[in-house]
């Protein structure tokens, strides 16, 4: 039980943004401060975008390593692999100009 009180004085702007940092990493900002004091890596959590977009290219990630894979293995589908996989970039990134 934490029962002990320890202050430190800092502008406006440093306690903005430590509270903009701990509400990052999903942490009440006496643990991000303790967290932060003792050395422990503090990791922001993804936003619901991010994380879209992190997924969207780990499935990329898979894509290219099965085409590499088709290259050495002289498989004949290569060709609309290809192509499918193009078209679904091409639509992510108008999607993505739609958006901005």
């Amino acid at each position: 039980m934490k029962r002990t009180y320890i202050k430190f004085r800092c502008s406006i702007y440093e306690k903005k943004l430590l509270q903009k940092r701990a509400e990052r990493a999903g942490l009440s900002l006496s643990e991000y401060c303790r967290s932060s004091a003792f050395g422990n890596a503090v990791i922001e959590r993804l936003s619901e975008e991010q994380l879209d977009h992190y997924k969207m290219l780990v499935k990329y990630k898979g894509n290219f390593t099965r085409i590499g894979n088709m290259f050495r293995k002289h498989n004949p589908k290569l060709a609309s692999e290809v192509e499918q996989l193009a078209e679904e970039i091409r639509t992510h990134l108008y999607n993505f100009k739609r958006t901005k």
